[in-house]
């Protein structure tokens, strides 16, 4: 089970890249992500980074990839479907591609997981629609 959502930014790839890459800074999400607080002593850049979203998204960096610039992270727990343990395996991936034929980025937003729930891909998906149109905002 999974979402995927993607979109055109009009920035080149360096420019996304170093806005996005902090996982403890998602400043660049306003009207979506009203509070991110750190957790543990990680910074937004070292795998094993926590935040907590809203006070209730509990995510955790599990790898940031400079050369495919790439961050993926699991939610440890959140509200409604994905709360008490009930959703498994959470991997959210952003990955950033550039444009090959004219300028911009490509990026894209997925993640999977494993439940017996119903309701996990339509919860989540109108979020991840929200950031990347946040995301797109930034940088007009």
């Amino acid at each position: 089970m999974g979402c995927y959502n993607s979109c055109v930014i009009d920035k080149n790839i360096d420019e996304v890249w170093s806005t996005v890459r902090n996982f403890h800074d998602m400043s660049w999400a306003k009207g979506v992500i009203e509070n991110l607080e750190i957790v543990g002593a990680k910074k937004g850049d070292q795998v094993g980074a926590g935040r907590l979203l809203n006070g209730v998204f509990h995510e955790t960096l599990l790898e940031l990839d400079e050369d495919e610039c790439m961050i993926v992270y699991s939610i440890d727990e959140g509200p409604d479907v994905l709360s008490g343990g009930a959703v498994k395996g959470y991997r959210g991936v952003l990955q950033l591609s550039p444009i090959t034929v004219g300028s911009g980025t490509f990026v894209e937003w997925s993640s999977s997981w494993r439940t017996d729930k119903q309701g996990v891909a339509e919860f989540c998906d109108p979020i991840y629609v929200a950031l990347l149109s946040a995301m797109k905002d930034h940088f007009k």
